[in-house]
């Protein structure tokens, strides 16, 4: 089986408001996050080769769940609700504020954080902040410079070596690619780094 038909076989579990109601704390989980607008849905429709696993919506934070798609043998992909988007309410910013720190804390089944960021805005506040919880836990964390085709391949390089120089300095460990859901470029990167944290074989033609 290619790497490419593991994440097709992705389908969803449930979808939970609040820790109370996560699924048991075993096997391995992977978590997508970023900004409203980031391009996450894209990403994972993308990655797994299916048209509407992650719901996309034309309002940026719609989102206002934890969203749990299986893979088969105790893996699944988790979609962390959007961030930052200004039309949420205090309250609702609070909460998932609480429950995204709660979960990057204390969930033992996640092994690794896919933070996914505008090649035009990276590194905001909020970001950072999330940056600062997986550093302060140790949790590996890759970066997704999104939308790469909205600049010139000479412009996304320059992005992608200062936002690698940051991360060098404050955030070591932490890695970073660019990425374009509308070009398909960057995919086979991003699923060879989840078939790491998934504990997955090279696929059969590789091994």
């Amino acid at each position: 089986m290619s790497n490419a038909d593991r994440y097709r076989q992705a389908g969803f579990l449930l979808g939970v408001h609040d820790l109370q109601q996560l699924p048991p704390d075993t096997g391995l989980e992977v978590a997508f996050a970023g900004r409203s607008n980031s391009g996450k849905s894209s990403a994972l429709n993308l990655i797994a080769g299916q048209r509407a696993l992650a719901r996309i919506s034309k309002t940026p934070g719609r989102t206002q769940q934890i969203n749990f798609f299986e893979l088969g043998g105790q893996r699944f992909l988790v979609d962390l609700p959007g961030y930052g988007y200004a039309k949420v309410s205090e309250s609702v910013r609070r909460h998932w504020r609480r429950v995204l720190q709660d979960y990057l804390a204390q969930r033992q089944a996640l092994t690794g954080l896919i933070l996914l960021m505008d090649v035009r805005r990276p590194l905001t506040e909020l970001d950072l902040q999330m940056l600062d919880w997986c550093h302060h836990r140790s949790l590996p964390t890759h970066i997704l410079l999104t939308k790469a085709d909205k600049l010139s391949r000479g412009q996304a390089g320059v992005v992608l070596m200062k936002t690698a120089a940051t991360l060098k300095q404050d955030y070591p460990g932490a890695t970073v690619q660019l990425f374009s859901a509308l070009k398909g470029s960057g995919v086979e990167s991003v699923r060879a780094r989840l078939d790491g944290w998934f504990d997955w074989p090279a696929p059969a033609s590789q091994a």
